[in-house]
C-alpha cells in the first residue's frame, strides 16, 4: 500500500480527471518573453512536473491592462495562445492535466511594465502602497489607477470570458480565477480598496459581484466543470484590507457554489481567528484544493480528516520536479534557491535534478 493512500488515489473535480490528489500550485516565475509569450523554458519546466494530478499554471493576464510583472505571460494574443499550446501539448504527452490561472492585476502595475498608453485600472482610484520591479527602470512605485466605470467593469468581465475561450484553444483543461493576493477581483472584494457606489460596491454581496460575474462568464464559455477559483481569507498582500474578510469570502464561496464549478482552491488564512478550510467547506462544499505549508504527511492527514479533496504544493515544486515520485517513495525533498525565483534563464527553473532512481 502507498505511504499516502489518500494522496495517491484518483479524483474527479468537475470535468477534470486527476490521477492523484497532488496539485502543483500556480507560481509566477517571470520566464515568458517580453511580449508575454510562453517560452521553451516554460514548456520544459511544466513538462518536468506533469505527473502531478493537476497543474495550475501561473497567473496569465487576460488583457494588457491586467499585466502586473515583467516577463509575465498573457492569454490575450494569438502568439500567446500558440506558445501555451506547445506547453499544454508537452504536459498532456506525459499524461498530465493542466489549467490556467487567469490573473488581472488591477492597480498592481506600472507603465514601465505595460508600456505607455496602457491604463492601470481598479475599482476605485486608490494607489497601492509598495513598488514593483521593472526590467527597464528598476524598482518603481505602483501606478495611480483609474477607477473603472460601470460599463467598463462589465467589459473586463467579458475579457475574462474571452481568456477562458483562449485558454481552451491553447489546450488547457480548464481555468482558475485568481481571487486573492491583492489583484483585481480581491480589490473589488475588499472594503478598503472598493469605495464604489454602484452595484459593484457597498455590501459584501455587491463587492463579490465582479468575481462571481467573471466566474459565470467563464463557466458559460467553457463549462462550469472546467472552472475553479482561488481565494485566501485574511490575505493583505499588495495593500488590501477588508473590514470582515471571513464574511466577504464566505459570501464569495456561497455565490460560487451555486455555479457548479469544478473546485475551490483555498489557501490557509494568514491571520488568527479564521479557519479558511472550514469556511470553504461550509460555504462552498466539496471540491476543495487545500494550499499552504503542507508536506506529504500533513497533506495525507488533511485528506484523511476530510478537510479537502486535494492538496496543492508551491515551494516544494520549485526544487522538486519529481515531487510525486519523492512522496511516493518516501524520499527527502530538496530545497530551492530564492535568488533565482524571478530571474530570466534556466538557472533555478529547469535545472533542479530528480532524485536518483526517480524520473522527473
Amino acid at each position: 500500500m502507498a505511504a499516502f493512500p489518500h494522496l495517491f488515489s484518483p479524483l474527479r473535480l468537475g470535468e477534470l480527471e486527476l490521477a492523484n490528489r497532488i496539485v502543483m500550485a500556480p507560481m509566477t516565475r517571470n520566464r515568458a518573453d517580453a511580449a508575454g509569450v510562453p517560452t521553451e523554458l516554460m514548456v520544459a519546466h511544466y513538462a518536468q512536473r506533469a505527473d502531478a494530478g493537476l497543474i495550475v499554471a501561473e497567473g496569465a493576464w487576460p488583457s494588457a491592462t491586467g499585466q502586473a510583472y515583467c516577463r509575465q505571460p498573457g492569454i490575450a494574443t494569438p502568439a500567446q495562445v500558440a506558445g501555451w499550446r506547445k506547453l499544454t501539448d508537452a504536459v498532456h504527452a506525459r499524461g498530465g492535466r493542466i489549467v490556467l490561472q487567469i490573473m488581472h492585476a488591477g492597480r498592481i502595475g506600472s507603465r514601465h511594465v505595460k508600456g505607455d498608453g496602457v491604463d492601470t485600472v481598479a475599482p476605485s482610484a486608490i494607489r497601492a502602497a509598495g513598488e514593483v520591479f521593472t526590467d527597464s527602470a528598476g524598482m518603481q512605485p505602483y501606478d495611480m489607477p483609474r477607477a473603472l466605470g460601470t460599463d467598463e467593469v462589465r467589459a473586463v468581465v467579458g475579457e475574462h470570458r474571452q481568456a477562458a475561450i483562449n485558454a481552451r484553444e491553447a489546450g488547457f483543461d480548464g481555468v482558475e480565477l485568481h481571487c486573492t493576493s491583492g489583484y483585481l477581483p480581491m480589490q473589488f472584494m475588499c472594503s478598503g480598496t472598493n469605495l464604489r457606489t454602484d452595484e459593484y460596491g457597498g455590501s459584501a454581496a455587491n463587492r463579490v459581484r465582479f468575481a462571481v460575474e467573471c466566474l459565470q462568464a467563464m463557466a458559460d464559455a467553457i463549462g462550469a466543470g472546467r472552472v475553479g477559483l482561488r481565494f485566501n481569507p485574511g490575505n493583505t498582500y499588495n495593500d488590501t484590507r477588508d473590514g470582515d474578510p471571513a464574511e466577504t469570502h464566505a459570501e464569495l464561496a456561497r455565490r460560487a457554489a451555486c455555479l457548479g464549478l469544478a473546485y475551490a482552491h483555498v489557501m490557509r488564512a494568514p491571520v488568527p481567528g479564521i479557519d479558511a478550510f472550514a469556511l470553504a467547506r461550509a460555504a462552498f462544499g466539496r471540491g476543495l484544493i487545500l494550499n499552504d505549508g503542507f508536506d506529504g504527511a500533513s497533506a495525507e492527514a488533511a485528506l484523511a480528516g476530510g478537510a479537502g479533496e486535494a492538496v496543492s504544493f508551491a515551494r516544494h515544486y520549485i526544487g522538486n520536479p519529481d515531487l510525486v515520485g519523492r512522496l511516493k517513495h518516501g524520499l527527502a525533498l530538496a530545497g530551492f534557491d530564492r535568488r533565482t525565483l524571478y530571474t530570466p534563464g534556466a538557472q533555478g527553473y529547469t535545472d533542479y535534478p530528480a532524485a536518483e532512481g526517480v524520473s522527473a
